[in-house]
């Protein structure tokens, strides 16, 4: 029988779950333990099911009862164990232990290792579908400095049964990926969903550090869980760091303003300080109770056609990280969209922030055809909870005429729509603002700062110019 056929497609073979584990069980320097709390041990079963697991088992528990498990690991001031903390001290604690049981003079070419998994499988009565944090402490070379691959899952399974299942198999891909695709971590983070799919379980946060990823940029590693379909949405801090958004956004109020930022400039600054003091203002909310999120979608991202050139995505995203902004990467391209993820987690007030051109959009409902409810569902959603839009003004190139709620010229198969929400003051204008700044054009800038050109300068913050010039930003190679 022929090897190929005429017709046939190219297809990457994936290993099963079995042979995963029996190629790590059969190597004879991966050893360690497994920790795994709140939905069984699902992933240690697969390496005890296939062959010779005492070659890598050196032990594996489940410290399920908050008492013992503080014994073990440490207390938890905030009694909560679900948490990234609790994950990375059961690791730290189950790699410890190693090093002190296991002699390096008897296994000098050990490659040590602790899986954990700290897991809130869905609830009895199905109101919350649960979730958990996984990750893998383990070296790739002997006696070198641990790597680190920590990861928060979302389950989306009906059953906790089926849930555990899922967490197995992402547990023995992580493992397996972990020492097998180190080297390309675009690979290995698309090897964790072999034999599973988002639906099943969803990645929405995971951070790589360690001597292996040394040349990792987590912010890159976000970009691609959504890229990829892995997760809607994620998040970093001004840091660099990826965040949990459910940390983020926990019973906050929401300000966010979408943009391609390309660069971040001055009238997006103005259009955040001048929207933040007005959304304060109206909800009567406190600066710290307040999470202003700068959001890019992947359509936003795209610099030019379809594709996402990662080292622009990257200065775009230190340009606001340098100002101290939370950044959120979505596929959200509808704004109700946006508004039905932030309320999975507040269900305080949502400010949305935005152009004259965007709102129009919102109101075309061409873009709501894929609802069976159309536009009338898009906005079911979007304007069902405390949702306030705050509109910047904008200057019509031809007339020089200023463009805000009082002379915008909307759909008019939604014009009813529109008046509805602008005089139950959904819609707001932002009143108080430079006229001059709507001179600025973000898409001319760039290509000034592409060819060398000067004279963009003071239309950026101080700090932004800066740090173009000191990168060379967004310069033509």
């Amino acid at each position: 029988m022929p090897i190929n056929v005429q017709g046939d497609k190219e297809f990457d073979s994936v290993t099963s779950i079995q042979n995963k584990a029996l190629r790590i069980n059969l190597n004879e320097n991966i050893y360690g333990t497994f920790a795994e709390i709140g939905a069984g041990q699902e992933t240690v079963r697969n390496f005890f099911r296939a062959p010779n697991p005492t070659g890598t088992i050196a032990k594996t528990m489940s410290a399920y009862d908050k008492d013992f498990s503080d014994a073990i690991y440490g207390a938890e001031p905030a009694k909560r164990y679900v948490t990234e903390p609790r994950l990375k001290a059961m690791m730290a604690y189950e790699t410890g232990l190693i090093e002190k049981r296991i002699s390096r003079l008897k296994h000098p070419n050990k490659l040590f290792f602790s899986f954990a998994n700290t897991v809130a499988t869905i609830d009895w009565a199905k109101k919350y579908k649960g979730h958990g944090w996984i990750g893998i402490r383990y070296q790739t070379t002997p006696k070198e400095e641990y790597n680190e691959i920590i990861m928060h899952v979302q389950l989306h399974e009906n059953k906790a049964a089926q849930q555990q299942i899922s967490l197995g198999i992402m547990g023995v891909n992580l493992i397996y990926a972990a020492y097998y695709h180190h080297d390309d971590p675009k690979t290995l983070l698309k090897h964790l969903y072999d034999h599973l799919s988002p639906d099943k379980i969803e990645i929405d946060t995971i951070n790589f550090t360690g001597p292996a990823f040394k040349d990792v940029d987590n912010r890159l590693m976000s970009l691609q869980l959504v890229r990829n379909g892995m997760t809607n949405a994620v998040m970093f801090a001004p840091s660099g760091n990826n965040v949990l958004p459910a940390n983020v956004l926990y019973k906050k109020n929401i300000l966010t303003l979408r943009g391609s930022f390309r660069p971040v400039t001055n009238i997006n600054i103005s259009m955040y300080e001048k929207s933040l003091q007005m959304f304060m203002d109206e909800h009567k909310v406190e600066r710290a109770a307040t999470e202003v999120i700068f959001e890019m979608t992947l359509f936003n991202l795209k610099a030019e056609g379809d594709e996402i050139a990662e080292k622009d995505f990257l200065n775009r995203a230190d340009l606001l990280c340098a100002l101290g902004h939370t950044v959120m990467i979505s596929n959200f391209q509808q704004y109700y969209k946006v508004v039905d993820y932030f309320a999975q987690f507040t269900s305080e007030p949502i400010g949305l922030t935005m152009g004259v051109t965007t709102l129009i959009d919102i109101f075309d409902d061409k873009y709501y055809k894929e609802l069976s409810g159309g536009i009338l569902e898009a906005f079911g959603i979007l304007f069902a909870r405390n949702v306030n839009i705050y509109l910047y003004p904008a200057k019509d190139e031809e007339t020089g005429e200023i463009l805000s709620t009082k002379n915008l010229r909307v759909n008019n198969n939604t014009r009813g729509l529109y008046n509805f929400f602008k005089q139950n003051d959904r819609i707001i204008d932002i009143t108080d603002f430079e006229e001059q700044s709507l001179n600025i054009n973000s898409r001319k800038i760039h290509e000034m700062i592409h060819e060398g050109k000067s004279g963009w300068e003071k239309m950026l913050p101080e700090t932004v110019t800066k740090l173009i010039k000191e990168n060379q930003m967004f310069r033509k190679k």
